[in-house]
C-alpha cells in the first residue's frame, strides 16, 4: 500500500518551503500577505469606502453614528480567522473572491437597523479591482513597514559595527583574483553597507498608488447615480486621507502597478547588493581571512568531521535568488495588461508573499552568518607579508612624482610574475635616486601599511559624514 501524503497544513506535506522547512522564519509576513491578509485589507477597505460614502451628502445615505462607525471598524481591528474562513464559505458559492467580502460585511448587519438600512451602499460604484488594488498597496505597505525594513536595519547594524571595529584591519585586495592594492575589512565592509544603505533609501521612498475610479477607470458608474458629484475628488480623499496611499487618477479597470514594480525593483537591487556580498565573505572564509563559531551539535559533513561550511551565506544566495526570480517577473509581468484589464496579474499578485518570503528568508539567513564570523588576524597578515609585489604601485607612483625614467616599466619588469620578497623590494628602493624622505617613507612602508584612507573611511560611515 503507498503511504498517506501528509495533511495540506502538514510543513511537511508543504509545497513550499517557505510554510514548511522556513516557515519560523517568514511567520511575521503571513498575516499581512497571505489569503488571509488579503481579505482582511479587502475587508479594510471595503468599510472606509462605505463611512466615506456616508459623510458624502447624499440623501439616502446619512452619516452614520459613532456607534457604527466604531462597530465597522472593529471588525477590521478584530478580523480574524474564523472570519476569513467565513468569507471563504461563501466564495464557495459565490466562485467570486471579492463579492464574498461584500456579502460577508452585508451578513455582520443583520442585527444593527441602521448598517442594516444602507446595505446597498457596500460596495457601492466598485469594481472588484478597486478593492483589490488598495488592498495589495496596504498588504505590501504593512510588509515593507513591520517586516522588509527592520530586518534590513538590522543587517545594516550588523554592518556598520564590522566596519568600524575592523576598520584598521589591514587586509590584502584581489582585484581579478590577484594580490592587488591592500584595503581594510572594515572598509570592504562599508562599501557594502553604503551601498544597501542606499538601496534600503530606496525601498522605502516608492510611492504605493491606488485608484478607486470603477470599472475601466472613468467613474461610469458613480456619475450614473449621482451626476453632478465630485467623484475624482472623493476618491481622492478616501485613497490619500483614509488608507495612506497615493492617488493615482489615470488608470484602466486596474492599477498599473507601475509602483509596484518600482517597488520589486528596488527590492530586488537590495537583494543583488546582498548576493554580491554573500559570495565575497564566502570567499574570504575559504582564504581564511574569516573563521565560524562552531555551534554545539551541528555536522559540517555527513563524511568529514572537520567542515565547518558557510551555508548561512550560501542560503542566503540561493534565496536572494529565488527572491529576485519572483520580483524580476512581477515588475516586469504586471504593469502589462490587455486592453481595459485581462487576468494574468491576479495569478501573479498571489505570488508577492513568496517573492518577499524568499527575501526575509535571506536576510535572516545572512544575519546569522555575519554573527558567526570572526576575523583570523593571522591568516590576514600571512597573506599580506607575501605579497610584497603590491608596494610596485606606491613605488612606481613616487618615481614618476620625481621624473625618474620608466618608473611603470621598471617595476613591471622587476615584479610582474616573480615573487617578490621585503629584502628584494626594499633592495630595489635602495636603488633608487629618490630624495632622502621619500626614500625612507617607502622603505618604511610594508603591504599591511599601504592601505591609504581605508581607515578612516571605514570609521566614517554611518556617522553622517
Amino acid at each position: 500500500m503507498a503511504a498517506q501524503a501528509s495533511s495540506p497544513l502538514s510543513a511537511l506535506g508543504a509545497l513550499s518551503p517557505l510554510d514548511g522547512r522556513y516557515a519560523g522564519k517568514v511567520a511575521a509576513l503571513r498575516p499581512l500577505l497571505s489569503e488571509y491578509g488579503l481579505m482582511h485589507r479587502r475587508v479594510q477597505v471595503e468599510v472606509e469606502w462605505f463611512i466615506a460614502l456616508s459623510d458624502a451628502g447624499f440623501a439616502e445615505f446619512k452619516p452614520l453614528t459613532e456607534a457604527a462607525r466604531g462597530l465597522l471598524r472593529s471588525l477590521v481591528l478584530r478580523f480574524s480567522e474564523a472570519d476569513a474562513q467565513a468569507i471563504k464559505d461563501i466564495e464557495r458559492t459565490t466562485n467570486h473572491d471579492v463579492k464574498a467580502v461584500e456579502y460577508w460585511l452585508k451578513s455582520r448587519f443583520e442585527d444593527q437597523p441602521e448598517l442594516k438600512a444602507a446595505g446597498e451602499f457596500v460596495h457601492f460604484a466598485c469594481t472588484s479591482e478597486d478593492i483589490n488594488n488598495t488592498s495589495h498597496a496596504l498588504m505590501l505597505r504593512a510588509a515593507r513597514t513591520d517586516v522588509l525594513l527592520p530586518a534590513l536595519d538590522g543587517v545594516l547594524a550588523s554592518l556598520k559595527q564590522m566596519a568600524h571595529d575592523l576598520a584598521a584591519l589591514p587586509m590584502l585586495s584581489r582585484t581579478h583574483g590577484q594580490t592587488a592594492s591592500p584595503t581594510t575589512v572594515g572598509k570592504e565592509v562599508a562599501n557594502v553597507a553604503a551601498r544597501l544603505a542606499t538601496a534600503r533609501a530606496r525601498i522605502a521612498a516608492v510611492p504605493l498608488p491606488a485608484k478607486m475610479n470603477g470599472a475601466v477607470g472613468n467613474y461610469n458608474a458613480h456619475l450614473a447615480a449621482y451626476p453632478g458629484f465630485d467623484w475624482e475628488g472623493f476618491a481622492r480623499r478616501v485613497v490619500e486621507q483614509q488608507l495612506g496611499l497615493a492617488f493615482n487618477p489615470y488608470t484602466i479597470q486596474i492599477e498599473p502597478h507601475d509602483g509596484m514594480a518600482e517597488l520589486f525593483d528596488a527590492i530586488a537591487r537590495a537583494n543583488t547588493v546582498l548576493v554580491d556580498w554573500s559570495r565575497d565573505v564566502w570567499g574570504y572564509i575559504s582564504l581564511g581571512y574569516f573563521k565560524q563559531r562552531v555551534k554545539a551539535g551541528e555536522v559540517g559533513s555527513s563524511t568529514m568531521p572537520h567542515k565547518v561550511n558557510p551555508i548561512d551565506f550560501e542560503n542566503a544566495e540561493g534565496n536572494f535568488g529565488l527572491a529576485n526570480a519572483l520580483l524580476s517577473h512581477m515588475s516586469h509581468k504586471l504593469p502589462i495588461s490587455r486592453w481595459q484589464r485581462d487576468l494574468t496579474d491576479s495569478t501573479v499578485l498571489r505570488n508577492m508573499g513568496v517573492a518577499l518570503g524568499y527575501t526575509v528568508l535571506a536576510l535572516d539567513s545572512l544575519q546569522r552568518g555575519l554573527s558567526k564570523l570572526q576575523v583570523n588576524e593571522a591568516q590576514l597578515a600571512a597573506d599580506l607579508d607575501a605579497a610584497w609585489e603590491v608596494l610596485a604601485e606606491p613605488v612606481q607612483t613616487v618615481m614618476r612624482r620625481h621624473g625618474l625614467p620608466d618608473p611603470y616599466q621598471q617595476l613591471k619588469d622587476f615584479t610582474q610574475g616573480k615573487p617578490i620578497t621585503r629584502e628584494l623590494m626594499q633592495g630595489f628602493i635602495q636603488g633608487l635616486a629618490l630624495p632622502a624622505d621619500d626614500k625612507q617613507r617607502l622603505l618604511a612602508m610594508t603591504p599591511g601599511s599601504y592601505t591609504g584612507l581605508a581607515e578612516p573611511l571605514a570609521r566614517r560611515w554611518g556617522q553622517g559624514a
